[in-house]
């Protein structure tokens, strides 16, 4: 499928085959379950198990750039009437989802087993984990999706493949910290202009985990109940986090805990790189009666390159998103008004590790989406 400046077609025919190649697209999503044991196969193919280790890096951020690049950008949107009633109704897009989770409790545990079968030196053995956090930070981007829905099988999964990554918070943070405070002072997962990721992290870190039980406290106080109550919804995320990580241990000892928390670790970063870039520089203007403006598509940043829309499952339009947070990925649409990213975000998470690149590519981007409002950017 060439994406090359795809736009909507006029004639329906034609608007639905564009529809159903780029919908049976998403199975490229589920690739990177699948990556870590076709490059094992690789490696002990060619007695290079050590380097091929480190492979699923190599494949997000070095291969898929380029194939980005080559592919180029999809604006299809689908129509309001016409596509979105029906496509919000099948139940491809949601088995989609769902079965992300259950493909990843199969890998995080495989993959374990893999690594105490010796088969890695200590450089091989750390690659082999960074490797699968990475897929547990793709992971925390199935679980977003799922946050956001109203049935409870969703959500609860969404939690669960949190819980994975020890991140379980982020269920309550993000859809009542992070949605509500976007592109404001108040939000630690939105980037200031000229701020580096390295100073950004930290504080994302702390004041993301710290503001979730702060969030869960007064939920739980306007109920008049103590902060430290079974109805307490982080009790119960973290205490999944700490029985598979006892597993772990009990299974396999210190290797099993190195593993589960240098896995998490990583994809707990992967997902706060994101954050940095997705909101980087931008701000909601305040207004005369002390409050911020409505989030709109142009409080985030959008990339609409084809490759990693679908990889991520439109994790890339992400303006969108924001303003309507309930839309289903399949149906969320590219939106011109929204300040654009020069490349996917395989390549912009590269190039944020780099603060004087980041700055030299972004900086002006920024400065000219508020031409005429440089106070804006203080």
């Amino acid at each position: 499928m060439n994406a090359k400046n795809l736009s909507l077609p006029r004639d329906p025919v034609r608007r639905r085959l564009l529809l159903q190649l780029k919908k049976y697209s998403y199975l490229i999503a589920m690739l990177p379950l699948a990556l870590s044991g076709l490059l094992l196969a690789a490696g002990e193919a060619t007695g290079l198990v050590n380097l091929f280790a480190w492979g699923v890096p190599v494949v997000v951020f070095g291969i898929i750039p380029v194939l980005d690049k080559l592919l180029g950008q999809d604006s299809l949107n689908p129509d309001e009437q016409a596509d979105v009633p029906q496509m919000n109704s099948e139940r491809f897009y949601q088995v989609m989802t769902l079965g992300w989770v259950a493909g990843f409790v199969v890998l995080l545990i495989w993959g374990l087993q893999v690594l105490a079968s010796g088969i890695f030196s200590l450089p091989g053995a750390i690659g082999w984990t960074f490797s699968i956090g990475i897929v547990g930070g793709l992971g925390i981007n199935v679980a977003h999706e799922l946050i956001h829905k109203d049935g409870k099988l969703e959500t609860r999964a969404g939690g669960f493949l949190l819980a994975l990554v020890c991140y379980g918070g982020f269920r309550v943070e993000h859809l009542r910290g992070h949605h509500v405070h976007v592109s404001t002072p108040d939000d630690a997962s939105s980037s200031r202009y000229n701020q580096p990721l390295y100073n950004f992290l930290p504080r994302a870190y702390a004041r993301n985990f710290i503001n979730a039980w702060r969030l869960e406290a007064r939920k739980l106080e306007r109920k008049g109940l103590p902060a430290l109550h079974w109805r307490n919804e982080l009790i119960w995320w973290y205490s999944i986090s700490a029985v598979a990580l006892a597993l772990c241990t009990l299974v396999f000892g210190w290797l099993g805990v190195a593993y589960f928390l240098g896995q998490s670790f990583i994809a707990v970063t992967l997902l706060e790189i994101v954050n940095y870039l997705e909101h980087y520089g931008l701000h909601r203007r305040m207004l005369e009666n002390g409050r911020y403006e409505r989030t709109g598509p142009e409080h985030s940043w959008n990339s609409n390159y084809f490759l990693t829309n679908v990889f991520l499952f439109h994790l890339q339009r992400h303006s969108d998103h924001h303003a309507h947070a309930r839309r289903r990925y399949q149906v969320l649409r590219h939106h011109e008004i929204a300040p654009q990213l020069p490349a996917g975000y395989s390549t912009m998470i590269v190039l944020a590790l780099f603060p004087p690149l980041w700055k030299k590519v972004m900086n002006p981007r920024v400065e000219a989406y508020y031409q005429g409002e440089e106070h804006q950017l203080a």
